[in-house]
């Protein structure tokens, strides 16, 4: 048995330990969280993370603020404890180098971060078809994921850098970036973006538009924005021979629902009577196991003693290269 702490029970927090305690190989043992009205039975509540990792734990889920993700991760490595950090991983990509160099000694530890999107459903099968090779060569990807906002969102955490690092790129967009790299498996060195504060009153972006292109000419753009007014989930890949779309992404909220993917096939049709009306297939997806599925893969490879394959520390270097780089490149 995986004997698990949590540090961080806010919202993700309190789904990552509904999983831990669905999971037949872990254990919560206790959790760490300033907010002292929150307690379950049986499970300690700590003062400190010092304290929880100095605990009798095999493991610690990272579930805090972005400002702390880097430095709780290096001290639960250094106490030679597995690591699941929820993402970003960081504020920067200097504040992760620190936790690879530390990583470079603790090789023998499981160190997972928290994308679940690569676990949904509609990720899977798209990934299944792309890795077939039935869809032919890559051109291009188009992404888009915006969220409502709230009345309040000008107030939540997220939007202040010295917790974050950033704002609706950093925080939602960071997922989509995440898939463009897993579904591409390229390196992106050429970057524009524009990144704005158009609405909120917030010291971060609420906007990122986002375009890339790697050493032999795939392309891929995104917008990730907090002034939808529409939560929305759209991921467009064109192949040769055809073209797959993600529509929607299931959530706790439910917001982004339904999840589909809308694979169609390329057709050169009679050009008189039903040009640009490919055959398509519409696949829908009613469960959202990423959360488990994330849990489960982390606790399957610290029992069989081996690396994750999604969620690695590799991913999260990429895609905070990428977050660096198009802030920088903002016009």
């Amino acid at each position: 048995m995986i004997r698990v702490g949590v540090a961080g029970f806010g919202k993700i927090g309190k789904v990552r330990v509904e999983e831990i305690n669905k999971n037949p190989n872990t254990e919560l043992v206790a959790i760490f969280d300033l907010n002292k009205s929150n307690e379950l039975q049986g499970v300690l509540f700590c003062n400190s993370f010092d304290e929880l990792i100095n605990l009798d734990l095999d493991a610690v889920f990272i579930c805090t603020y972005n400002n702390v993700n880097a430095e709780y991760t290096t001290l639960a490595l250094e106490r030679n404890l597995h690591v699941f950090c929820e993402k970003p991983p960081a504020r920067s990509l200097q504040e992760l180098k620190k936790v690879s160099e530390c990583y470079s000694e603790k090789k023998h530890l499981v160190l997972k971060y928290g994308f679940n999107h690569r676990f949904h459903y509609s990720v899977i099968e798209a990934k299944k078809i792309i890795d077939s090779g039935k869809m032919g060569k890559l051109l291009w990807l188009r992404g888009v994921y915006g969220k409502a906002g709230s009345i309040d969102y000008d107030k939540n955490w997220r939007n202040y850098k010295k917790y974050s690092g950033g704002g609706i790129l950093i925080d939602q967009g960071i997922h989509m970036l995440d898939l463009i790299s897993f579904f591409s498996n390229k390196k992106f060195e050429e970057i524009n973006s524009l990144i704005t504060t158009a609405y909120w009153n917030i010291e971060s972006e609420d906007n990122a538009f986002v375009t890339m292109r790697s050493s032999d000419n795939l392309i891929a753009s995104f917008h990730s924005s907090a002034t939808h007014w529409k939560h929305k989930f759209l991921l467009e890949m064109c192949f040769e021979e055809g073209y797959i779309n993600l529509d929607g992404i299931l959530s706790k909220t439910n917001s982004y629902a339904p999840e589909k993917m809308i694979v169609g096939r390329r057709e050169f049709e009679d050009i008189t009577f039903a040009m640009g009306k490919p055959k398509e297939e519409t696949v829908y997806f009613s469960n959202d196991d990423s959360w488990k599925l994330e849990v489960k893969d982390f606790a399957d490879s610290i029992i069989n003693k081996c690396h994750v394959k999604n969620g690695t520390l590799d991913d999260a270097l990429n895609v905070m290269s990428l977050i660096e780089k198009i802030y920088k490149k903002s016009i």
